[in-house]
C-alpha cells in the first residue's frame, strides 16, 4: 500500500463523520399553498432529530379546517412523509397544494352526507391525514413516489386532482 492511498483513506475515515452529521442535520422544509384559504407558507420543520415547535405550532394553524377554524396538531410524522415524498421526486424546492388537512367532526361529517368517499374515523379528524397535489407534476408522479416509500396510507383521486397521505398502516386505493 503506498503511502498516498494509506493518507486519502485516513481522510476518508477521519471526514465521514463530519460528513454524515452536516447530512444528518440538514433542515428539513416544506412548503405549503392551502387551495381553499389561498395562504401560503414555508418553513423548516425538522433539524436533525429535533422538530422546532415554532414551525409546528404554525404549521397546525395553517393546516386548520378552513371551514370552522378549528386547530388541531399535525402528526410530525405526515410531515416527514411529506418531505420524503418531495425529496424522492427529486424537487427540494417543491411547493405542496393543499386541498384538505384536519377536518373537524362537523366538517367530516358534512362531507360523509354528500359523499361515500368519507371514512366515518378519517385520518384527517386526527390531523394525520392531507389531500395533496403538486401544479406541475402528474398525481401518477406522485402517487407512485408515496408508494416507493412503503409508509401510511395512500389514495388517488384522479377524478378530485389529489392523492391522499396518511400516517396510517401502509395501503393504498384508487377511486
Amino acid at each position: 500500500m503506498n503511502r498516498r492511498y494509506f493518507l486519502g483513506a485516513l481522510l476518508s475515515v477521519a471526514a465521514a463523520p463530519a460528513l454524515a452529521k452536516s447530512t444528518f442535520e440538514r433542515p428539513r422544509q416544506l412548503s405549503f399553498h392551502h387551495l381553499h384559504s389561498d395562504e401560503r407558507i414555508s418553513v423548516v420543520y425538522r433539524i436533525g432529530d429535533y422538530y422546532q415547535r415554532d414551525a409546528l405550532q404554525r404549521l397546525n394553524v395553517f393546516l386548520r379546517d378552513y371551514r370552522t377554524g378549528d386547530v388541531m396538531p399535525i402528526d410530525p410524522q405526515l410531515y416527514d412523509l411529506l418531505y420524503d415524498v418531495k425529496s424522492h421526486l427529486g424537487d427540494p424546492d417543491a411547493r405542496f397544494e393543499v386541498v384538505s388537512a384536519y377536518r373537524s367532526p362537523q366538517t367530516n361529517a358534512m362531507l360523509r352526507n354528500m359523499s361515500d368517499g368519507v371514512a366515518r374515523n378519517s385520518f384527517h379528524l386526527r390531523g394525520q391525514a392531507m389531500d395533496v397535489r403538486f401544479p406541475d407534476l402528474s398525481l401518477r408522479h406522485l402517487r407512485d413516489a408515496a408508494l416507493n416509500l412503503n409508509r401510511g396510507g395512500v389514495g388517488y383521486y384522479p377524478r378530485s386532482d389529489f392523492v391522499h397521505l396518511d400516517t396510517g398502516s401502509v395501503r393504498h386505493w384508487s377511486a
